[in-house]
């Protein structure tokens, strides 16, 4: 009785998968032969396509999804290369423009002391500003230069410009410089300039103080003959005991009678920005100079 059982279901079984496969076959011929589909098959189809509908759209969803998912990280990446490329031309530029920028002083700086050597044969001693006091009563700047490096008190102190000081104090290692900005003529320590104008042997005056208000130096005993005009390059003219000759002071702004009307009086404005020093020069004049004098 069970044998029997088995072999009904089994052939139950085989009936079932041959109708099944003989349906596919029938289908298959059937859309072969003809256009149009019959009302079972289109609503097989349809219903299939219903069907796939509901995995195919939340899977495709899920695949973009991920996708996306992917394209940000690799956006993400680039942006972040391309910020850091950015940061590194915006540092490497930076860096390139100051060394430009230093290369073009210092090369200015050496064609200058080539050139006076040539002129006047002094030697100028190249010293970096590491200080300056802006004490109202008495502002100076030191140099990195002293007595180990042949600075003496009194040595003038140039830029490219023009004249800004003198040595006023000397260390081993470094020295005190005073600007000019501080000459006083009622001071008796104050060392006035003798100045001449260049190209005009015959001009001459003194330059004996800063007006802080103007802004500018102010030079006395010009001669009422004297052809010194508005714009002149103002120079040492090296007949004091302390400026050597042909240090450039800057240009006659204006040109006025003095007060007691026998000589005249002029503004000069400075050549040298003392605002903005970084390095300066110490002239150092050689002993067959110092003997000229």
């Amino acid at each position: 009785m069970i044998e029997l059982f088995k072999l009904f279901r089994n052939k139950r079984m085989f009936m079932l998968m041959f109708g099944f496969i003989l349906f596919i076959v029938v289908i298959g011929f059937s859309l072969s032969d003809r256009k149009e589909l019959s009302m079972p098959e289109k609503f097989i189809g349809d219903s299939v396509g219903f069907v796939q509908q509901w995995f195919y759209v939340p899977a495709a969803s899920i695949a973009g999804f991920f996708e996306d998912i992917g394209k940000l990280r690799t956006i993400y990446e680039e942006n972040e290369y391309l910020r850091l490329t950015a940061a590194a031309y915006a540092r490497d530029k930076i860096g390139y423009n100051f060394l430009q920028e230093e290369n073009e002083r210092l090369q200015k700086e050496l064609n200058f002391t080539e050139q006076q050597k040539k002129i006047n044969k002094y030697n100028y001693r190249i010293a970096h500003v590491i200080a300056i006091d802006n004490n109202p009563y008495s502002k100076t700047l030191e140099i990195n230069l002293g007595s180990l490096n042949g600075i003496k008190q009194d040595m003038a102190v140039t830029t490219i410009d023009g004249i800004i000081g003198i040595v006023s104090q000397v260390r081993p290692n470094t020295a005190t410089v005073m600007p000019i900005t501080e000459l006083d003529d009622k001071s008796p320590t104050s060392n006035a300039i003798a100045a001449t104008i260049l190209g005009k042997s015959d001009s001459f005056g003194m330059v004996t103080s800063y007006d802080d208000e103007t802004e500018r130096l102010i030079m006395t005993r010009i001669g009422e003959n004297d052809k010194m005009i508005v714009d002149d390059l103002v120079v040492t003219s090296g007949s004091d005991s302390v400026y050597p000759r042909g240090l450039v002071i800057g240009t006659v702004e204006t040109k006025e009678v003095g007060n007691f009307g026998l000589t005249y009086t002029a503004s000069i404005k400075m050549a040298a920005n003392l605002n903005q020093l970084k390095e300066v020069f110490v002239v150092e004049v050689s002993a067959s100079e110092d003997a000229g004098k």
